[in-house]
C-alpha cells in the first residue's frame, strides 16, 4: 500500500511550551510573594490590587490554567498527531486555541487583582470570561475530534482516551458550576445558594483538580514515560482498568472537601465512599507508569528527563493516597482548614504537574528543534533544586496543619480552652512559613535554569515549523465486532462511541448527587428567623468577596467542641439560603467569622482594618486602607437586589425602591457608632473641616465602602439566637 506524506504541526506545539514556561515563572513568583506576605504582612500596604486576597487566586489560577493549562495543550497537541498519524485538524482552530486562551489568561491577570471574582475556588473568573473559556474549550474539543475522525491509525491508543475524557468531562463540569446572573459588565452572583452552592462548587473544584490536572496528566504519562524510556506501556489491561474506574470514581468524591459542614450527611458520606474506593484505580495508574521503567533504571539515572518523570509519578502516588486518607471523617477533622491541605496541594501540583511538565518539555525541544538538550548538567541541577524546593515548601507546611489542629483542640483542665486566641496558634508556626518561602524560592531557581537550559537548546538547533511524516491511509473496516477481537479492542476504533461511554460514565456520579441538592425542596430545612441581606449588608457582602477575605477566614463552624467553645454554635445549613454564592472557605490563616457579628464594636472593625496589628498583636493580616478612604459604589444596588430576587430571595418591591434611603439609615448609624471613639471624632472632623476649607471633595463616612463591610460582619451570625450553645454543642473526635 503507497503512504501517504503529510506534515506534522510543531509550531502549535512550541507556542504553547513558549506559553507554559513564560506563565509558569509567573504564576510561581506569585505564589512566591504571597508566601513572604505571610512573614511581612504590609509588603504590599496600601496598594489594593497587590492585596494578598485579590493576589492568591491569581496565583491558583496563573498555575493551574496558565501553566499546566498550556502544558496540556502542548502535550496534547504533540502526541495525538504522532498517535494518529494526522496533523490537526485545522490549523486556525490550533491558532485559535492559542490565542483565546492567552487572552483569557490575560484578562484573568487584569480583573483578579482589581477585585473583580466570584470567590468559586478555581472559577474564580466571572461571567464573561467563563463564556470565553467554554468556547476556547470547544473549539479544543472539535480540534481534537477532528483529528480523530480524520486518522490514518485505526486503534485510538490509552492517551487519547484520557484526552477525550478531559475534554466532555471539563465541559461539564465549567458550565454547571459557572451558572449565574450578571449584574454587571464583571458583576455577577451564582444561580445556587448556600449548601447547594457548595455541593456543586466542591463537585467541580474536586473534579476540575481531576479532570485538569490529573486525566490529561495520566494521557502524557501514557504517552511520553514509554517514548522517554523507550519501553512499552507495562500493561495493557491495567491502562483499561484504570481509564475506566478512575473516570467513574473520581467524579462521585468531591463532597469530601465538605465534612462536617451543613451540607446533608448522606452527601457526605457519598463523598467518602468514593473517595477511599478512588485509591485503587490512582495506585493503578502510577504503579502502570512506574513499572513502564523495568529494565531502564541505568537509563533513569543518568537521563534528567526520566528522573523528573519517577518523581512527578511518585508524587502523584504520594497525593492520590493522601487524598483517600484525608476524605477519611477522622482525619479530615484534624487536617481540614490547616495548612496540612495546602502541603497536599502543593505535592500535586509541584511534584506531579510540575515536574512532569518539566520532563516532557526536556523530551518534546530537542526533538521540535532537531538537536540534543544543551546541557544535561543543568537539566539535573534544575531537577535537584527543584527535588529539594519541593521537599523544603511540603514538609514545613505537614508540620504546621499539625501543630494548628493540636493547638486549636487543646483543652485545660477546667474545660477551657488553651489557646483561646487564635494568633497563639499563628506566632508557632511563622517558622514554618520561612522554610516555605525558601522552598518555593529553590522551586523557581530551578525553573528558572530550566528556561535556560532550554532556550539555549532551541538556538543551538534549527526550529522545524512542518515536520514531515508518512503512514499508510485508514483502511475501511467493519464496524461490526469480530468473534476473535476482543471488545475493548473494538472499542478503541469507535471513537463516538467511546466518548458516549465515558461521558455516560462521568454523568452518572454527577447526577446522584446534584440534582437531589437542586429539585428536592426539603433539602435545606427552613430556619424562619434568616432574613436577607440589608442592601448595604449586600454591598459590604460584595466588598468581602472583592477583597478576598474568603481566601483566609472560614464561615462555617463545624459541630466540634473546641469549635463551639471558640468560634460559638455550630453552622445550620439554613443560614445560607441568602448567600450567593456560598463563603464557607477552605484555610483558616484566620479565625473563622461565621459567629463575628456584635462580638467586636465598629471602631474595633474600623482600626483592624486601617492597622490590623493594633488591635490584634502578632496578626498577620494586611492593611485595607483603600476601603476608609474609598466612596461606595452605590449605582447598582437595585439591579444587585433584582438578581438576588430572580434567585428566590425575598425583596419586595418596596426594599428595592427604598435601597438607597436604607442604605444611608444604616451607614448613619454605623458612622454615629463610630463617633463614640474620641481619636475617630476628632481626625474625622479635622479631615472634613480641611476639605471643606480647601475646596476638595469629601465623602462622608457613612458613604465610604468600610462602612458597608463593617454592616455586613456584623450582621454574620446574628440571625442564630441559641439561649445555650454549650448544651447544644456536639462532641466529635476531640
Amino acid at each position: 500500500m503507497e503512504l501517504q506524506k503529510f506534515y506534522y504541526d510543531n509550531k502549535i506545539v512550541s507556542k504553547f511550551i513558549i506559553a507554559t514556561m513564560f506563565w509558569g515563572i509567573i504564576g510561581m513568583s506569585v505564589g512566591l510573594l504571597l508566601a513572604f506576605m505571610f512573614l511581612f504582612p504590609n509588603l504590599t500596604d496600601g496598594i489594593s490590587w497587590l492585596s494578598f486576597g485579590r493576589l492568591r487566586p491569581l496565583h491558583t489560577n496563573a498555575v493551574i490554567f496558565a501553566f499546566v493549562g498550556n502544558a496540556i495543550f502542548a502535550g496534547v497537541y504533540y502526541s495525538t498527531q504522532r498517535l494518529l498519524k494526522a496533523r490537526m485538524w485545522k490549523d486556525w482552530m490550533s491558532n485559535l486555541n492559542f490565542w483565546g486562551w492567552q487572552a483569557i489568561i490575560v484578562g484573568a491577570a487584569i480583573t483578579l487583582p482589581l477585585g473583580y471574582t466570584s470567590s468559586k475556588e478555581y472559577a474564580e473568573l466571572e461571567w464573561p470570561f467563563d463564556i470565553a473559556i467554554a468556547l476556547i474549550w470547544v473549539i479544543f474539543g472539535a480540534n481534537l475530534i477532528g483529528t480523530i475522525l480524520k486518522r490514518r491509525q485505526r486503534h485510538l491508543y490509552v492517551a487519547i482516551w484520557f484526552y477525550l475524557g478531559t475534554f466532555v468531562t471539563v465541559a461539564v463540569l465549567h458550565i454547571v458550576n459557572s451558572m449565574a446572573i450578571p449584574v454587571g459588565a464583571l458583576k455577577s452572583y451564582s444561580m445556587y445558594a448556600g449548601v447547594q452552592d457548595a455541593l456543586v462548587q466542591w463537585w467541580y473544584g474536586h473534579n476540575a483538580v481531576a479532570f485538569f490536572l490529573t486525566t490529561p496528566f495520566l494521557g502524557l504519562m501514557y504517552y511520553f514515560v514509554p517514548k522517554a524510556a523507550n519501553r512499552p506501556v507495562y500493561s495493557y489491561r491495567l491502562s483499561i482498568v484504570h481509564f475506566w474506574s478512575l473516570i467513574f470514581i473520581y467524579i462521585w468524591a468531591g463532597p469530601h472537601h465538605l465534612l462536617y459542614s451543613s451540607l446533608p450527611d448522606w452527601a457526605q458520606n457519598l463523598g467518602v465512599a468514593f473517595s477511599i474506593m478512588l485509591l485503587a484505580p490512582s495506585w493503578g495508574g502510577m504503579i502502570n507508569g512506574l513499572l513502564t521503567l523495568r529494565g531502564a533504571w541505568d537509563k533513569v539515572r543518568t537521563d534528567p528527563v526520566l528522573k523528573f518523570m519517577v518523581v512527578a509519578i511518585t508524587g502523584y502516588g504520594m497525593a492520590t493516597f493522601e487524598g483517600p486518607m484525608l476524605s477519611l471523617k477522622n482525619v479530615n477533622a484534624i487536617a481540614h482548614f490547616s495548612d496540612w491541605v495546602i502541603a497536599h496541594v502543593h505535592v500535586g501540583a509541584l511534584a506531579w504537574n510540575g515536574f512532569l511538565t518539566f520532563g516532557m518539555v526536556y523530551w518534546m525541544v530537542p526533538k521540535l528543534f532537531k538537536t540534543r538538550l544543551w546541557s544535561t548538567k543543568l537539566a539535573n541541577v534544575h531537577f535537584w533544586v527543584g527535588t529539594l524546593g519541593i521537599i523544603m515548601y511540603a514538609l514545613p507546611m505537614y508540620v504546621a496543619g499539625f501543630v494548628q489542629a493540636s493547638m486549636w483542640k487543646q483543652f485545660n483542665p477546667d474545660g477551657t480552652l488553651t489557646y483561646g486566641n487564635f494568633l497563639e496558634t499563628l506566632s508557632e508556626i511563622i517558622p514554618m512559613y520561612w522554610m516555605r518561602a525558601i522552598g518555593g524560592s529553590m522551586f523557581i531557581v530551578g525553573a528558572l535554569i530550566g528556561v535556560y537550559n532550554l532556550i539555549m537548546t532551541a538556538r543551538a538547533g534549527s526550529k522545524v515549523t512542518d515536520e514531515l511524516a508518512e503512514a499508510a491511509p485508514l483502511e475501511k473496516v467493519t464496524k461490526k465486532r469480530t468473534t476473535k477481537e476482543a471488545y475493548h479492542t473494538w472499542l478503541e476504533r469507535r471513537p463516538v462511541k467511546l466518548t458516549i461511554f465515558a461521558t455516560i460514565a462521568i454523568l452518572i456520579g454527577g447526577m446522584v448527587q446534584i440534582i437531589p441538592s437542586l429539585m428536592v425542596d426539603d433539602y435545606i430545612p427552613i430556619i424562619s428567623s434568616v432574613k436577607p441581606y440589608t442592601p448595604l449588608e449586600l454591598e459590604g457582602r460584595d466588598i468581602y468577596i472583592s477583597e478576598g477575605c474568603v481566601g483566609c477566614h472560614s464561615q462555617m463552624v463545624r459541630p466540634f467542641r473546641s469549635e463551639v467553645e471558640r468560634y460559638g454554635e455550630y453552622a445550620k445549613a439554613g443560614e445560607f439560603v441568602y448567600d450567593h454564592p456560598f463563603l464557607w472557605g477552605s484555610k483558616r490563616t484566620g479565625p473563622d467569622l461565621l459567629r463575628v457579628g456584635g462580638k467586636y464594636s465598629d471602631n474595633w472593625h474600623l482600626n483592624h482594618f486601617y492597622d490590623p496589628q493594633s488591635t490584634s498583636s502578632g496578626s498577620i493580616m494586611p492593611s485595607y486602607k483603600w476601603l476608609i478612604n474609598r466612596e461606595l459604589d452605590k449605582s447598582n444596588t437595585e439591579d444587585k437586589m433584582e438578581a438576588m430576587v430572580t434567585l428566590g430571595v425575598p425583596y419586595t418591591m418596596e426594599d428595592i425602591e427604598r435601597a438607597q434611603e436604607w442604605m444611608l439609615e444604616q451607614g448613619t448609624q454605623i458612622e454615629k457608632n463610630l463617633y463614640s471613639d474620641p481619636d475617630f471624632a476628632k481626625t474625622y472632623e479635622a479631615d472634613k473641616k480641611y476639605a471643606l476649607e480647601n475646596g476638595e471633595d469629601f465623602v462622608e463616612m457613612r458613604n465610604r465602602e468600610v462602612v458597608a463591610l463593617i454592616a455586613y460582619i456584623q450582621r454574620l451570625g446574628t440571625d442564630i439566637k441559641v439561649k445555650n450553645a454549650e448544651a447544644s454543642a456536639v462532641n466529635v473526635n476531640e
